[in-house]
């Protein structure tokens, strides 16, 4: 079952039964391109994805954009469901909202899974479209998915189509508005007392979190918190190694911390 729904100017969608999970996408991706995945973590729980503002369908209202914003508008869509405490997932971008909803709502969020979040020394550029992202966006659909193709050749199958039709939807008056940095990743997980998972890639591979970086992370964790680094994978773990990605978050549920999750 999939339902799309939209709340204010959030578009989300409901996958499998009750809601036990929040899937937040990375910068110019959409909630479409979780669906490779979601077969495998809707065996757990019912899952909601949402494209962030300015991303996939949602709109993009007036006002500065940045983590803070993000996780905002997650609790608004969690809040008008009536859903909660959650598994929250987040990717990149998502993954700092996720860690920031965790700290400002602890009503909403029981778990923390962090795909390769920039790292607390890492700053989101925020200063014009990204020459990567302008380039893409001048392509069609087709030439999207097969640069994406000849660009990652170790991605699976399924993922090309959602993360080409993701570039060309992203709204690029995303840069006229204020962007605000907001909370830093470690301030959020000091601010967090939910039990925390942190996947990452290698940094020779494009990833954005050093192991250094991890155990910052996981001094500042107010909560139970384990950091994986997942090998042959860079900045987009689950595409890279879905499989790894996939058996990492079983281990973290199996471990009670997400009892009686499907309610």
């Amino acid at each position: 079952m999939e339902d799309d729904v939209r709340t204010a100017h959030i578009a989300w969608s409901r996958h499998g039964g009750e809601p036990g999970m929040l899937l937040l996408h990375g910068f110019s991706d959409s909630g479409a391109c979780w669906d490779p995945v979601l077969p495998g973590l809707t065996a757990y729980a019912g899952a909601v994805t949402l494209d962030a503002r300015g991303h996939g369908s949602s709109g993009l209202p007036d006002g500065p954009t940045g983590t803070a914003a993000n996780a905002a508008d997650a609790a608004l869509v969690l809040d008008a469901l009536g859903a909660g405490p959650l598994v929250v997932i987040g990717h990149s971008m998502g993954a700092l909202a996720a860690a920031a909803l965790a700290a400002a709502r602890p009503d909403l969020v029981r778990a923390l899974v962090l795909e390769d979040p920039p790292g607390p020394h890492h700053t989101l550029a925020a200063d014009g479209m990204p020459s990567w992202l302008a380039e893409l966006q001048a392509l069609d659909l087709a030439e999207r998915i097969a640069k994406g193709r000849a660009d990652n050749p170790g991605w699976p199958d399924a993922e090309f189509e959602p993360w080409a039709v993701s570039k060309g939807e992203f709204d690029p008056r995303f840069y006229d508005l204020p962007y605000e940095t907001g909370p830093s990743l470690v301030d959020s997980l000091a601010g967090a007392a939910c039990p925390t998972l942190l996947l990452y890639g290698e940094v020779a591979r494009g990833g954005l979190l050093a192991p250094s970086d991890a155990d910052d992370c996981a001094d500042a964790a107010g909560g139970p918190f384990r950091a994986e680094r997942v090998a042959h994978a860079g900045h987009c773990v689950r595409r890279d190694a879905p499989a790894a990605f996939l058996a990492a978050i079983a281990r973290f549920l199996q471990h009670g911390v997400t009892q009686d999750l499907a309610g």
